[in-house]
């Protein structure tokens, strides 16, 4: 029976850059982060939560050339998803990512579900984040 998501994907166009946005920008830490050949294991992690952990993966195999390319095209033109974020006060995190330089597409608006604010990464995925409330 599975019991638990414990890795997601985020595709990246440069895993160093990736990381240093999702630990020093997001506040995420590092965690796995082993090479073998010419293969990258990158991941980052919430700190008071061990899963999921987030693979920062740059397109490659076990992709196809054909399908690496067009991973490459949507994240540079930021037609990727990312992750959807929980926080505790959606505005006050909004701004506090604003003064480290994160670009928002949507700024913090409220929703039936709480409230919502959309950015980008470094690589142009874009994350939802919500600060969620009861809803019926």
């Amino acid at each position: 029976m599975i019991t638990n998501i414990s890795l997601v994907t985020v595709y990246c166009l440069d895993q160093d850059r990736a990381r240093d946005f999702y630990v020093n920008v997001l506040g995420f830490e590092a965690s796995m982060d082993v090479t073998m050949g010419e293969f990258r294991w990158c991941t980052v992690k919430h700190p008071d939560h061990p899963e999921p952990e987030v693979t920062l993966m740059v397109p490659g195999p076990p992709l196809d050339d054909e399908a690496a390319a067009f991973v490459r095209r949507q994240l540079e033109k930021g037609g990727m998803g990312g992750l959807g974020l929980r926080v505790d006060d959606c505005r006050k995190t909004a701004a506090e990512l604003k003064a480290k330089g994160v670009e928002f597409v949507q700024e913090p608006e409220d929703r039936p579900y709480g409230v919502e604010a959309v950015f980008r990464d470094d690589s142009g995925n874009w994350l939802v984040m919500v600060e969620p409330k009861m809803y019926g």
